[in-house]
């Protein structure tokens, strides 16, 4: 029987948002997928159908993590790509009423989880001389915004992804970020039939003025772990419809409308 040689990529949080159409994409390119996830979630058919593995695992949980890291090689072989998409958001609440069970919850996923994951299969990666990570941070660790735990977890990953860059880039480990803007997953759809999220205030800071599809996403991090970003390491790629260039045009009355509408609205027949 012929081994077949493809890529092993793991990502976590690979049952749905991000994480999923990540999965997907490199599903398709023809990595073998495994993805990691809580136990009791479920894969997509499609994902199914393409080959991909289930593993179950507790990012938040050190030994849930080392534990899924061996079962992984055991059964699929030396992985090659990590794409660190599990986390969770919060909702919009004041310092004084952020319960520190919250603040912990989210710390311990999104800020611990990545690390942990990072560690346990970084460190294979090294020891063989290759391997490309992915962690998806948010623009939110870039900017002040009202996420007192999601963001300053955020921003940790932005940092942690300059270290890890650093301390494996000589072992042939290349260890980026993607920072996506306001995604229309099923997290932040929830969010905005909650009332919590207006979709006007998302999409009026953007310099193209929309939302971002989580394919939009998944297409960047392919990129950072495909040979055409060998040299690329240690750097955070924002996937935000503009946002973070954006928003401080808000103070001048919002970015330019399209210039067809403009050039009509000034020269009216």
């Amino acid at each position: 029987m012929a081994i077949n040689t493809s890529t092993v990529s793991v990502i976590t949080g690979g049952a749905s948002g991000i994480g999923l159409a990540c999965a997907r994409l490199l599903s398709q390119r023809g990595d073998r997928v495994v993805v990691l996830d809580l136990p009791g979630a479920r894969m997509q058919e499609d994902l199914v159908s393409m080959g991909a593995r289930f593993q179950a695992c507790d990012v938040a949980d050190e030994r849930s993590v080392l534990e899924a890291a061996k079962q992984i090689e055991i059964e699929h072989g030396a992985v090659q790509v990590l794409v660190n998409s599990a986390g969770v958001i919060q909702p919009r609440l004041s310092p004084e009423v952020l319960e520190m069970t919250m603040w912990d919850r989210i710390m311990g996923i999104d800020h611990r989880g990545t690390y942990l994951c990072a560690v346990a299969f970084g460190r294979a990666m090294a020891l063989r001389g290759r391997g490309a990570i992915v962690n998806i941070a948010s623009i939110t660790g870039s900017r002040s915004v009202p996420l007192h735990a999601y963001a300053p977890a955020k921003a940790a990953v932005l940092a942690m992804t300059q270290c890890l860059a650093g301390e494996w880039g000589r072992s042939g480990v290349r260890v980026n970020s993607v920072s996506p803007g306001y995604t229309l997953t099923p997290a932040l759809q929830r969010a905005i039939d909650a009332g919590d999220r207006d979709p006007s205030d998302l999409i009026n800071g953007t310099a193209l003025g929309r939302l971002v599809r989580p394919e939009e996403v998944a297409s960047a991090v392919a990129f950072l772990t495909s040979e055409a970003s060998n040299a690329i390491t240690g750097i955070d790629l924002p996937v935000d419809a503009g946002w973070l260039v954006g928003t401080s045009w808000q103070t001048y009355g919002g970015v330019p409308g399209p210039r067809s509408l403009m050039s009509q609205e000034s020269n009216p027949c």
